[in-house]
C-alpha cells in the first residue's frame, strides 16, 4: 500500500473487509492508512458462509464504482479468495501477494490452505515470497513467467515496525513493562488455530504448564485470541499459574515489541513464522505440518505439532541455550530483505 502510494503513475484505492475488525483498525493506525472502502463485515459467531457471502456481495459494489485495472489480494484469508473471485467475475485482472504457499493438506491449516489453492487458480500474476513458493506454483501448472519472486512484505512492514517503535510508545506497550519482569527470559505465546481447537489446545496447554512449573525463573506470556474454542482451555488449565501471564491480544506495534524482547516463541501462526527469525528468534510451531518448509530447512522454525513431548522437550533444550539455540538464533531469514513492496510496485508499472 505504501509502495503504491508513493508512486504518482498508479492510482491505488485501499479495500478492507474488516473480516478481523479489532486486529485491522490498530495495523491501519499505525500504518497511518486510511482505507477507500470498508466492508465491515465483521459480526459475532458469523460462520464461514456467511462471511463468504457477505465479502462477495460487498465487494461487487466496490468493484462496480471503482473499475480497477488490477486487483491485489493478500495471503490466505476467506477475504482473499472471495476478493480474487469477485474480481475474476467482473473480469478484472488479479494478482496475488503471498502466493505459492501450500501444505497440500486441504483442512491444515482450515480453511487457508484452500483459500490460497483457489486464488492460485484465480491469480494472473503471482508475487511468491520464495523460491520455494514459485517452484510450488510451477507444478501446478502456472506459467513461470506470470511469478515474480519477491520475499514477503511481512518483513517489508516488520522493519518499518521496529524503526517506528524506536520513538513510540502505548498503553499496552506501557502495559507490558509493568506487568514483565524482562531480566527473566520470555516466552511468547500464541495459539489460534481451528485445527487445534479441542485436544490440541489441552496438549498445548498441558506443555504450557509443566514448562511453567518446571522453570519458574522463566515467565510465559500468552496474549489469548478471543476465540472461545480458544479461550475456554486456556483460562481453565492455565489461569491459576504464577508465572503463566493471559493477557488480552495485543495491537500490532505492541506484539513486535513484545516478540524483541522475548527469548523464544511458541506458535501455530504462519506470519511469526516469517517475523521471529528476522529478528532473531527461534521459533517453535505447534502444528503439524506448514506452508513455509524454508524456514525449517534454513533452521529458523522447528515444527513440534501438539505434541507434549516435543514442545516440553524442545522448549527446555532452548532454555539452556544450548547449540540448537544458537544456530536457531543465527540463522538466516529466507523470507526476504524487505523490498518485496518495491518489486511489486516495479512489475506492476512493467504491465503498461
Amino acid at each position: 500500500i505504501k509502495a503504491l502510494q508513493d508512486e504518482p503513475n498508479i492510482e491505488s484505492k485501499v479495500c478492507v473487509t474488516a473480516q478481523h475488525r479489532e486486529m485491522l483498525d490498530q495495523v491501519l493506525e499505525f500504518f497511518d492508512i486510511q482505507p477507500d472502502y470498508d466492508l465491515n463485515i465483521m459480526k459475532p459467531n458469523q460462520n464461514l458462509f456467511e462471511l463468504t457471502s457477505r465479502i462477495l456481495l460487498s465487494l461487487q459494489k466496490v468493484l462496480e464504482k471503482f473499475h480497477p485495472d488490477l486487483v491485489l489480494v493478500h495471503g490466505d484469508t476467506t477475504s482473499t479468495f472471495v476478493g480474487a473471485l469477485a474480481s475474476f467475475y467482473h473480469q478484472i485482472q488479479v494478482a496475488h501477494v503471498e502466493a505459492g504457499l501450500r501444505t497440500y493438506n486441504k483442512y491444515a491449516p482450515f480453511p487457508e490452505e484452500i483459500n490460497r489453492q483457489l486464488t492460485g487458480k484465480l491469480a494472473d500474476f503471482h508475487f511468491a515470497p520464495t523460491q520455494s513458493a514459485f517452484n510450488n506454483l510451477v507444478k501446478e501448472g502456472i506459467d513461470p513467467d506470470k511469478i515474480i519472486v519477491t520475499g514477503n512484505t511481512v518483513i517489508d512492514s516488520l522493519q518499518m515496525a521496529l524503526e517506528k517503535l524506536k520513538s513510540y510508545t502505548d498503553k499496552e506497550i506501557e502495559f507490558l513493562q509493568s506487568k514483565l519482569d524482562f531480566s527473566k527470559k520470555i516466552i511468547l505465546v500464541t495459539g489460534h488455530r481451528r485445527e487445534n481447537f479441542g485436544d490440541g489446545f489441552i496438549e498445548i496447554c498441558e506443555s504450557l504448564a509443566e514448562i511453567a512449573m518446571e522453570h519458574p525463573e522463566v515467565e510465559i506470556v500468552y496474549p489469548v485470541h478471543l476465540n472461545p474454542n480458544v479461550r475456554k482451555p486456556v483460562y481453565e488449565l492455565l489461569g491459576e499459574i504464577e508465572n503463566i501471564h493471559l493477557i488480552e491480544p495485543l495491537n500490532y506495534p505492541a506484539f513486535v515489541w513484545l516478540m524483541e524482547k522475548s527469548f523464544f516463541i511458541l506458535t501455530d501462526s504462519g506470519g511469526i513464522q516469517e517475523e521471529a527469525p528476522g529478528i532473531g528468534k527461534p521459533v517453535l510451531v505447534m502444528r503439524e505440518t506448514t506452508e513455509r518448509p524454508e524456514a525449517v530447512e534454513a533452521g529458523t522454525i522447528l515444527l513440534v505439532g501438539t505434541d507434549k513431548e516435543k514442545i516440553i522437550g524442545y522448549s527446555k533444550e532452548l532454555l539452556k541455550e544450548s547449540e540448537l539455540y544458537r544456530q536457531m538464533k543465527k540463522a538466516h531469514n529466507p523470507y526476504g530483505d524487505g523490498k518485496a513492496s518495491l518489486r511489486i510496485k516495479d512489475f506492476i508499472q512493467s504491465l503498461k
